[in-house]
């Protein structure tokens, strides 16, 4: 990790490459870094992206090649999952860096907190007085005002003295973060800063580091901190890496100038190509020297073909199933742990088309309040009522369920072998791992071997085969990458149900749901209308502790519900119970019809008729299935 660069250069890989078991992940990746420039890297989930950062900062080898430092080079680094010290105060964990100035600050703090403790002992002033001139010599006054600034703004400054261990996930990344920053490293790694963090403390750090003259080399699905930050982006992609001048907005106008090129390109080969093949095919058989030039010609074409794509995911399963009236409704709802009120007296109505972003601090209690909504935690008052025609998928945060000893095909099996696509078709299991980016290799090998964002594209593809109107999700951006997050976002778009998101990432608050509830302190939680950017601006407008004064959530309480609500008669019970029967067979006759269809082939007369009987079919459900649902209402 040292070597010769010229002034100007802070880093450079060169041709680095490496591969896990069979998996290469990149190959021959060469790049330079340049004294306070700031890089992004994005590709698709196990394209390398973390292990790229692992390598430039030290902590694991390249199979080949080597990373150049200039001379006297300090890097900081951020993993996705920091470990820390469990018995580590916070102060001692913020204060753990190697810089020159913070070992001082590290020992300037221990010294002022025992003094504090025992002021008059004599060892201990002699101690300062020697090292208040060693501060000024390192100009580390400002750097340590500087820690003790981030320490308040990322929320620790009233855990300073606490153990590590008291702290949640969310807490240890801002520790983590927190010893990053104070290291003031002349190179910055992190990877997906943005996880588990709150928006006000995102925003946060993003003025922070555009403020800072570190050179800064990220991995981060938040494309916001992308656009804000960075001045170039580089791309792992089918173990090759390209480089893109600006920002993330850049990027994407530049690769789809690229993939245009390309593609034009690609055209003009297997055109020349299929000239060159029909040419040897009505040519003279004889050996000349003509006929051996086209046939090299050939060979060279086809060896000139691109690699093999990466493909894209596919979110192809169904949008959602039938939606009654009733979807999901709170009255008075509040839970509290200890003496902690995480959720006081919340109401809330949802319809059949709302789409709810859910906001707020760190173990503000928004995964509790999920947990009530899906019944794995009961309120300690008011009422949960869920529409009779509501089919709930939860994405949480920790992918419940995820056996990391069970192959990959088996887990998306364990639900359905067969999985409708929103055409009607039906898939196979295979298939729609396929679509999802999972090769034939990756499918039949276990969970254990998949990288942290492709276990996570897998658990959102069994939530969606589930075929749900109401998708509950919780951070469902975390360790997804950008390919994956747009296309689930354009789910979202065309998904026929309702979808309540908790999530930090404000680009994507802003691109899917139209009304944010902030939990704002003491278990309130204030409605706002509008996506991330109009909360934001409001926040703006508007002192932090007037903005319990908005819109505030809409209430519907008991007391609103008519008296005495009609009740079903004994026919209409027999109807219903009829109903159910009935939908459930005609289900069955539309799957049989819908394998059929598939098999049908080139016999179009068959598959027409096969057509017009789903339709038949379709309408049926749909007729019984409305009848239903009103009679269910009452019942």
């Amino acid at each position: 990790m040292s070597g010769i660069v010229n002034a100007m250069n802070l880093l450079s890989i060169e041709s680095i490459s490496k591969q896990y078991a069979e998996r290469p992940l990149f190959e021959d990746v060469t790049f330079g870094m340049n004294r306070g420039e700031r890089l992004g890297v994005i590709g698709v989930n196990g394209s390398g992206k973390s292990t790229l950062l692992r390598i430039v900062a030290g902590i694991e080898p390249p199979d080949s090649g080597r990373v150049v430092l200039s001379g006297g080079t300090h890097v900081a680094y951020l993993p996705q999952a920091p470990l820390l010290p469990e018995a580590q105060t916070v102060l001692e964990a913020v204060f753990a860096g190697d810089s020159p100035t913070v070992r001082l600050l590290r020992e300037y703090e221990l010294v002022s907190t025992q003094l504090a403790e025992h002021p008059h002992d004599a060892s201990l002033l002699a101690r300062l007085s020697t090292l208040t001139p060693q501060m000024d010599a390192l100009g580390a006054w400002d750097a340590e005002s500087s820690a003790h600034t981030i320490i308040t703004e990322l929320g620790l400054a009233e855990y300073a003295n606490s153990p590590i261990s008291i702290l949640s996930g969310g807490q240890r990344k801002r520790v983590a973060m927190a010893r990053a920053l104070v290291d003031q490293p002349d190179l910055l790694i992190l990877d997906e800063p943005t996880n588990h963090i709150d928006t006000d403390t995102i925003a946060w750090m993003e003025d922070y580091l555009s403020r800072s003259t570190c050179a800064l080399l990220l991995v981060t699905h938040d494309r916001y901190f992308l656009d804000r930050l960075v001045s170039r982006m580089i791309e792992l992609d089918r173990g090759r890496l390209s480089s893109y001048a600006g920002n993330y907005a850049s990027f994407l106008e530049q690769k789809a100038e690229r993939i245009a090129r390309e593609s034009a390109a690609e055209d003009a080969r297997q055109n020349l190509l299929r000239r060159e093949i029909a040419w040897l095919r009505r040519g003279a058989q004889a050996r000349t020297t003509k006929q051996k030039a086209h046939v090299e010609r050939v060979y060279t074409l086809m060896e000139q073909r691109p690699d093999a794509a990466q493909g894209s995911v596919g979110i192809d399963v169904g949008a959602g199933r039938r939606i009654g009236k009733r979807v999901l409704e709170l009255h008075g709802v509040s839970k509290r742990y200890d003496d902690r009120i995480l959720i006081d007296r919340f109401s809330l109505e949802l319809t059949s088309s709302d789409r709810v972003g859910i906001i707020g601090p760190n173990g503000s209690g928004k995964s509790t309040l999920l947990n009530l909504i899906t019944g794995r935690t009961q309120p300690d008052s008011g009422e949960i009522r869920v529409g009779e025609t509501i089919y709930m998928a939860y994405y949480d945060q920790e992918s419940a369920g995820l056996d990391p000893a069970q192959r990959v095909v088996d887990y998306i099996r364990e639900v359905a072998e067969l999985v409708r696509g929103r055409d009607g078709a039906l898939l196979a299991a295979t298939q729609m791992l396929e679509r999802f980016l999972f090769t034939p290799e990756m499918q039949w090998a276990t969970i254990a071997t998949l990288s942290g964002g492709e276990r996570r594209r897998l658990y959102l593809l069994r939530q969606l085969i589930h075929n749900p109107n109401l998708l509950i999700l919780d951070e469902p951006t975390n360790d997804l990458d950008l390919q994956t997050l747009g296309v689930l976002e354009n789910y979202l778009d065309d998904f026929s149900g309702a979808v309540i998101a908790v999530s930090h990432d404000r680009y994507f608050l802003d691109r899917v749901v139209g009304r944010i509830f902030a939990f704002e302190g003491d278990g309130r939680i204030i409605e706002y209308p509008g996506n991330y950017t109009t909360y934001s601006e409001y926040r703006a407008r508007k002192p932090v502790e007037k903005a319990a004064a908005p819109v505030k959530a809409k209430l519907v309480t008991p007391a609103a519900a008519p008296i005495g609500p009609r009740k079903l008669s004994s026919k209409e019970r027999r109807e219903l119970e009829t109903l159910e029967r009935r939908i459930a067979e005609l289900e069955t006759q539309r799957d049989a019809i819908g394998v059929t269809l598939n098999s049908a082939g080139s016999d179009h007369t068959r598959y027409s008729r096969l057509a017009a009987d789903l339709a038949a079919v379709e309408a049926a459900i749909e007729t019984s299935f409305m009848r239903w649902a009103e009679l269910a209402e009452f019942a």
